[in-house]
């Protein structure tokens, strides 16, 4: 062990939230939620040649996942 040597942490992690779309039921990270394929452009991210309004051309959106 070196004398003077700081202990090396890793930085915390920050989790950058995209905007919501349409799609979305809730916003990024927000418990009890978990990304899914959009359901109109299945994951492809267009729809007719033109970025999917529904998932914003990610192919992807935020949904509710379990319940009871």
């Amino acid at each position: 062990m070196s004398i003077g040597r700081k202990e090396q942490r890793p930085e915390p992690r920050t989790q950058v939230n995209r905007p919501m779309n349409p799609g979305d039921e809730a916003a990024e990270g927000t418990p009890g939620t978990g990304e899914d394929l959009c359901p109109d452009c299945a994951g492809k991210g267009t729809r007719q040649g033109k970025p999917c309004i529904t998932c914003g051309g990610t192919g992807r959106i935020v949904q509710g996942i379990g319940g009871g």
